[in-house]
């Protein structure tokens, strides 16, 4: 198989209108990564060249490709003729040749890259078209995959072309298929749009290529790994399922979640071993946890890195550009945004850390926050090894403070502090005597009846 050459075409110009959304539908998200990016991922596994087609004005997508897979080669359907017209978008790609031709949709972000490398397979057996099918619970409108006694595939049978015998099959058109290289160019040119609707129908290249004496197969899958995205619902039914995939994988590699159902997880979540995950932890793009970690509830992590033996949350919010070093602890209701924490760090309450570098061993008191922004720009607050900032103290960046300094309780530090001083920026305390009761003797006097 490694011998063997492949063009992946991904089909991606349709309009998604049943999303009832302004953004186009392959780039929803499943998984904290784009419908179309899922799909060039599973493709870039198999191996080989990518083409995807898209539609006319679609800048977005477009530019989703050139960062989800930069050597990807970019299409586009002028018209949209139906899916072999939009496989032939792709013709350039096609004429310079390949051993295997697989068509996916952008829109079937659950297909894997196993699956691909089996229709790539039988091919390589001498197939000349592979097709995908699934069993579904119920499988009223799919076309129906008619396969011969000898295993051959004989057809794709539209619903209501279907006579009642050929509806009793429960093999469906996934739509997913694969063509020989030397054959595939000779089969698409040969679909015709002689239907009601006038377009060129790529279940057409089943009956096609069996006029021409070439093999056809069919390959089954399980009905998830095909699952179309259409509309919110079965955006959302999607995500289930990639969320049980995830979840399963992350078992698999030893992590312990004792409620899975309770935990979101992305695709690029990296996840180390003995790493324990608590009730109702979200993991947003880009987080990387390693060996040890403990997350607890309540917990949203995103663009993050943790690491090994640390402690997060509960409550607590790992914003993107947050590195926790070993051993840091971050405990409940603290946001940690474009900063990193030393070794052995602690901000265990009630703190806000932005734009800011923490040393080792520095414990950050309740309530502290850095005060990153003037309202036009972020500034940055650098604070030593060893340092001790007091409850409610606030650091108004760009600010400095050095090794081992104190910050009292309070205070507002907008001077650099030196090493292993002590920092006080607060009023002092006044108590006026008798004051209070002077008060609610005026009260109670003006609330007397005259």
């Amino acid at each position: 198989m490694s011998a063997r050459t492949c063009l992946t075409i991904v089909l991606a110009a349709g309009e998604g209108t049943r999303m009832r959304a302004s953004r186009p539908k392959v780039l929803h998200a499943i998984g904290g990564r784009s419908l179309i990016a899922h799909v060039l991922a599973a493709a870039g596994t198999a191996g080989g060249a990518q083409a995807v087609v898209v539609g006319p004005a679609q800048d977005a997508v477009v530019a989703a490709v050139k960062v989800a897979m930069p050597g990807a080669e970019l299409f586009v359907q002028g018209e949209r003729r139906g899916t072999a017209h939009a496989v032939l978008a792709a013709r350039p790609a096609l004429a310079r040749g390949a051993d295997d031709v697989l068509i996916v949709f952008a829109d079937t972000p659950l297909i894997t890259a196993q699956t691909l490398a089996r229709l790539r397979a039988v091919l390589g057996q001498g197939a000349a078209v592979a097709v995908l099918g699934f069993r579904p619970a119920d499988p009223t409108g799919y076309g129906r995959l008619i396969v011969g006694a000898d295993g051959a595939l004989l057809a794709i049978r539209e619903d209501k072309d279907a006579n009642a015998q050929e509806r009793a099959i429960g093999l469906c058109n996934a739509g997913l298929m694969a063509l020989r290289g030397d054959a595939a160019l000779a089969i698409l040119e040969r679909i015709g749009d002689d239907n009601a609707k006038h377009e060129f129908y790529l279940t057409d290249a089943v009956a096609i290529a069996r006029t021409l004496g070439l093999a056809t197969v069919a390959l089954e899958t399980e009905e998830d790994e095909v699952r179309g995205v259409n509309t919110q619902a079965q955006l959302a039914e999607a995500e289930a399922v990639l969320q049980r995939r995830l979840r399963a994988a992350a078992h698999d590699a030893g992590v312990a979640m004792a409620a899975p159902d309770t935990v979101h997880l992305c695709a690029d979540t990296r996840l180390g071993r003995d790493v324990v995950i608590e009730p109702y932890v979200v993991f947003g793009p880009g987080v990387t946890v390693e060996d040890g970690v403990v997350i607890r509830s309540f917990s949203h992590l995103e663009g993050a890195t943790v690491g090994r033996g640390a402690r997060v949350g509960p409550y607590a919010r790992l914003r993107p550009g947050a590195r926790l070093e070993a051993d840091v602890h971050v405990g409940n209701f603290v946001e940690v945004k474009e900063a990193r924490l030393g070794a052995g760090a602690k901000a265990n309450h009630l703190a806000y850390i932005g734009d800011a570098s923490v040393g080792e061993r520095t414990n950050i008191g309740a309530g502290a926050i850095t005060c990153n922004y003037d309202g036009a720009a972020k500034h940055r607050t650098e604070i030593g090894k060893g340092v001790f900032i007091g409850s409610n103290a606030a650091l108004v960046a760009p600010v400095r403070i050095g090794d081992g300094a104190y910050v009292g309780t309070g205070s507002v530090i907008t001077d650099d502090v030196p090493a292993d001083a002590l920092a006080l920026g607060r009023g002092r305390q006044v108590n006026k005597e008798g004051w209070a009761a002077r008060l609610r003797s005026l009260i109670g006097a003006a609330r007397k009846p005259s």
